[in-house]
């Protein structure tokens, strides 16, 4: 880029030195276009910069995702749980679900899970993921209710 700025310094200073009137048409032209290139030149220096900065952000996280990514898998590219340096079959594979109902705490597999059939808490007996009712349905029984409101 400094070559660019080089360049039209220098043009800026032949102008200057070959003493161009401002009053002359011709000579007002090269004034002005001499003074916009100055202009465009500032402007292509500032984006050099944002670029070498953007540039040096992006090879910091490019360096962190691949420390991640060296960190989260193992030598055959297997999921690696944090804490535990190694893919292990070990690891519990269930997760905590408190009821809606009881506020019973249930462990759950979820890849046991089958989300179309009930799954029952064993203090209750009632389903931990009950339907919820859609939008749609809530807008419709909104919308049924105003109008019995106002019989």
């Amino acid at each position: 880029m400094s070559k660019l700025t080089d360049r039209i310094s220098y043009l800026q200073g032949l102008a200057e030195g070959m003493k161009l009137n401002p009053d002359k048409d011709s000579h007002r032209l090269i004034i002005e276009i001499l003074d916009v290139l100055g202009e465009v030149g500032d402007s292509f220096e500032a984006l050099a910069e944002d670029h070498r900065e953007l540039r040096e952000y992006v090879d910091a996280i490019d360096e962190d995702l691949a420390d991640l990514e060296a960190e989260m898998l193992d030598d055959n590219d297997e999921f690696v749980a944090p804490g535990t340096g190694a893919a292990d079959e070990s690891i519990p594979s269930y997760i905590e679900y408190e009821c809606p109902h009881c506020g019973n705490v249930c462990k759950l597999d979820p890849d046991k899970v089958d989300f179309n059939e009930p799954t029952l808490c064993p203090t209750c007996k009632q389903d931990l993921f009950p339907e919820m009712p859609d939008e749609e349905d809530q807008g419709e029984d909104e919308a049924s209710a105003d109008t019995t409101e106002d019989d």
